[in-house]
């Protein structure tokens, strides 16, 4: 603009001091570029201070190019505003005017976060000769010029190839599992849990909305582990709900779950994959290598900032142990104390939680020290390559370099993905200077504890939400439901009449057999199944693929881990396969004694019952094949017409066309 029509005066407005130094960032890091490309045009780029307002004659009366960064926070409010107010020293004139005097060109940098009237009559307020707004997830576009959407970019391979870890607690139902997911207001209050419900044959685990005084135990069709858990207060103001057992939940947390040991098999596959990259930069010639990150979200910074706290204990753990592995010898990265650190909030020099929803100056400070470190982590000399940091890290910061993140929630707060995959999508940076574009190399690892299918679900949506994309439908067979048709004569069929006069009594049966005789069997049967196993957690690799017909995840790996000690508390074996069976007591005691498996209980408790319950079914299903007699019930048959009367329809795919059927189609 500058080259083309003259113009000199520019205002970059910012919603955050995160953005603006990473404005400040960018004019310095291409300086040189703009240089090569247009001469060497003296540029004077600063940000507005409320304590230097003098510097906006210079401003308006200098002839060299002017960028000035401003937030809008220190212009959008008139009353108390030093901007708006009138100064001695500036002969009795607003600050503001010296900028409306100059008509400058505005550029809005995150224009969604400046959607109010208030925001919009501040920028109004500069008198623009023109108005850019530049963002990534507009809210409403005015004149759009030109646009770069996510689907786009990924096509263009502008920025990396995704792919989520998925680290997965798999349901043992050995304990009491709640999770609290929300709480609904209205007429009542409600809360919406998820807990295991025992089903048909084997435990789920289920949503479902309960409101004050629900029992647990009832809504769980009985499963012991519940006994207590009654419902006393459901709190919407501290978002909250208190059993009788003295046990509390908020939105977000679980219990019963196995939270520790998932966030440190995270921890692990992190530094896992992290190492892989490195062995991957380490094969690039000299010269164009290029610096690995890792970030990791964490919502208590206690848990990282201590020096007790579990998840530095648990990083700290798995570094070392990768370190000293041999297929990482030569690597030779720095010692554990060098290559981690995090950037918090602070309160009186000690490490705070970040305030979820809004800024304050504490971290503001902490987004200015990982601005200020941004470029030095580039560099291959800077030991440090994992970075803590917590959940409020939003726009503003990212690095070209990271190619692992993980979150880390106890609560499992709703970080927006895209949010979250932002901080690391932007192509990395080689020791040169230059961008790396092999597709090789380019790939962002999120290790996620979610599935990765619903990884990708919930991105896709988001993407559709900010961006206004609407993603292509997928291909599918087309379902067009028809009638199967009864074949003319099919009631005169004489192979048919003789199946038919076999299977049109009605009956029924009753089963004989000793019971020493179902133990011994249901016995034989649980020593020969196989070894019981403990609760495992499952990681999963797959590869995002955005197009215009939508995200697409294709499994690429997938693994199975198990680190979970001895069982602490064991249920009621008895009780449990009493209900499920109708058997007695003491004849499912014989069969546990005898089978000389008890003490695999402590194992994995759900798994030694679903065997143990197995096995007597099986027994139980050989005695009835061997004892069971059928009798007619007094000359009562089904009737032909119902074929007639019950109609059967399907759809196209999944019906086969026959010819020796009494329909058309099977």
């Amino acid at each position: 603009m500058n080259a083309k029509y003259g113009f000199t005066k520019f205002v970059i407005v910012v919603p955050s001091v995160a953005i603006r130094e990473g404005v400040l960032s960018s004019i310095r890091l291409t300086k040189e570029h703009f240089q090569n490309l247009y001469g060497y045009v003296p540029v004077d780029a600063w940000v507005y201070d409320s304590a230097q307002v003098s510097r906006l004659r210079q401003f308006a009366g200098s002839n060299q190019m002017q960028i000035l960064v401003i937030n809008i926070q220190a212009f959008d409010k008139k009353e108390i505003a030093i901007i708006h107010t009138e100064r001695d020293r500036m002969s009795g004139r607003k600050p503001i005017e010296f900028i409306q005097s100059t008509s400058p060109v505005v550029i809005v940098d995150e224009p969604q976060n400046m959607e109010t009237e208030n925001a919009k009559a501040a920028l109004a307020s500069l008198n623009p000769l023109c108005t850019l707004r530049y963002s990534a997830t507009h809210r409403n576009l005015y004149h759009q010029v030109y646009r770069l959407d996510p689907v786009k970019a990924y096509d263009l391979r502008l920025v990396k190839r995704i792919e989520v870890s998925s680290v997965l607690d798999l349901p043992e139902f050995a304990k009491p599992y709640i999770s609290l997911k929300s709480i609904q207001t209205g007429k009542t209050l409600t809360a919406k849990l998820e807990i295991d419900i025992n089903c048909d044959k084997v435990p789920e685990r289920k949503r479902l909305t309960v409101k004050h005084r629900q029992d647990l135990f009832d809504l769980s069709n009985q499963r012991e582990f519940y006994q207590g858990y009654i419902i006393q207060n459901i709190d919407a103001v501290e978002q909250k709900v208190e059993f009788t057992n003295g046990v509390e939940l908020r939105v977000g947390e679980q219990s019963g779950s196995n939270q520790d040991a998932l966030m440190r098999t995270q921890i692990r596959e992190t530094v896992r994959e992290h190492f892989e990259k490195e062995l991957k930069a380490a094969a690039i010639p000299e010269g164009e290598r290029l610096k690995i990150l890792s970030l990791f979200f964490i919502d208590r910074v206690a848990n990282y900032a201590e020096e007790d706290g579990k998840i530095r204990r648990w990083f700290i753990e798995a570094y070392e142990e990768f370190r000293q592995a041999s297929r990482y010898e030569k690597l030779d990265l720095p010692e554990t104390a060098l290559v981690h650190n995090g950037y918090f909030a602070q309160d009186r020099g000690r490490a705070k939680d970040s305030t979820e929803g809004r800024n304050t100056k504490a971290d503001d400070e902490a987004y200015e020290l990982i601005m200020r470190d941004k470029e030095r982590l580039l560099s291959r000399d800077e030991p440090l390559r994992f970075i803590f940091s917590h959940s409020a890290l939003r726009e503003g910061w990212d690095n070209p370099n990271v190619f692992q993140i993980c979150t880390l929630n106890e609560t499992k707060s709703q970080m927006r993905k895209r949010q979250e995959i932002g901080r690391g999508l932007r192509l990395p940076v080689r020791e040169n200077g230059e961008r790396c574009t092999d597709a090789y190399i380019n790939r962002l690892t999120v290790i996620a504890n979610q599935s990765y299918t619903d990884f990708a679900k919930q991105l896709q949506n988001e993407i559709e939400d900010d961006c206004g994309i609407t993603f292509g439908q997928r291909i599918e067979n087309a379902r067009e439901r028809r009638t199967a048709k009864l074949k003319k004569g099919w009631s005169l069929d004489p192979d048919f009449l003789e199946l038919w006069n076999r299977i049109k009594h009605k009956t029924r049966y009753s089963v004989e057999f000793e019971t020493a005789s179902l133990i011994d069997r249901a016995v034989t049967e649980f020593r020969k199944a196989g070894d019981i196993s403990a609760p495992t957690f499952t990681i999963s690799k797959a590869e995002l693929d955005l197009s215009a017909n939508g995200i697409q995840s294709t499994l690429l790996t997938q693994s199975f881990k198990s680190d979970m000690g001895k069982a602490v508390y064991i249920p009621d074996l008895l009780g449990y396969l009493q209900r499920e069976t109708e058997l007695t007591r003491s004849t499912i005691a014989e069969v546990l004694i005898r089978s000389g498996r008890l003490a695999e209980v402590f194992k994995n408790p759900q798994e030694f019952l679903n065997r143990a319950l197995l096995a007597i079914r099986r027994a139980l299903d050989d005695l009835m094949v061997d004892g069971i007699k059928y009798e007619r019930r007094d000359g009562q048959e089904w009737e032909m017409l119902r074929f007639e009367r019950e109609e059967i329809k399907s759809y196209l795919n999944r019906l086969v066309e026959v010819n020796h059927s009494l329909y058309d189609v099977v």
